[in-house]
């Protein structure tokens, strides 16, 4: 059995905004500064064996203070990056909203691909098949991994077997922690959205 801790970043100014996607440069602001310091804080007595991370520097900055109380080094994981939003990169919210396919993507998540980007099911299959590999290295150890928050709703979803058309209804806050022990013949998610806001 390997229990995951998997972690959404902290915030940035763009959380509930914009789509950031995968681009590069966006940092954490303070209160993601501070969310990230206290992440730290509340899994200081955890036991990590390991702290993976997606590539973007949002996650990074969040898996540091965590990585540094426990004296391990982040190891960066494309398995875990952002989901590529293709056109809809940096796009606002507000923008979004009224454009069909994005009313789709929302609707119709399994079936609706990001014009110019990832399948839902792609970025699903991705983040999982990340998860089993590390689930081999990491046999009865406990590992956190900093990802996002579409990423981590689909590994949730994924092993409680709920689906993607209906994983909108799994809140992943920034910061927060999501708790799912993989064991060789099922899964248990023992923490959904653990201390986010």
């Amino acid at each position: 059995m390997t229990t995951f801790l998997l972690i959404r970043h902290a915030a940035t100014a763009a959380v509930g905004k914009k789509l950031s996607g995968r681009t590069a440069g966006v940092h954490l602001n303070e209160t993601g500064q501070m969310q990230a310091q206290q992440l730290a804080e509340r899994l200081a007595n955890v036991p990590l064996a390991a702290i993976y991370s997606s590539p973007l520097e949002r996650a990074v900055e969040t898996a540091e203070p965590v990585a540094k109380g426990h004296y391990l080094e982040t190891v960066i994981n494309k398995d875990f990056i952002e989901i590529d939003f293709g056109e809809w990169t940096n796009c606002s919210f507000e923008d979004l909203q009224h454009q069909q396919p994005f009313q789709l993507f929302n609707s119709f998540r399994s079936c609706t691909r990001i014009p110019g980007g990832e399948l839902m099911l792609e970025a699903q299959a991705r983040i999982v098949a990340g998860l089993q590999k590390l689930c081999v290295q990491h046999q009865n150890e406990t590992v956190a991994v900093v990802s996002h928050s579409d990423l981590i709703k689909a590994a949730i979803a994924y092993y409680a077997g709920i689906h993607l058309d209906l994983f909108q209804r799994i809140e992943i806050s920034p910061a927060s922690v999501s708790i799912v022990e993989v064991y060789k013949e099922t899964a248990r998610i023992t923490l959904v959205n653990g201390g986010g806001l």
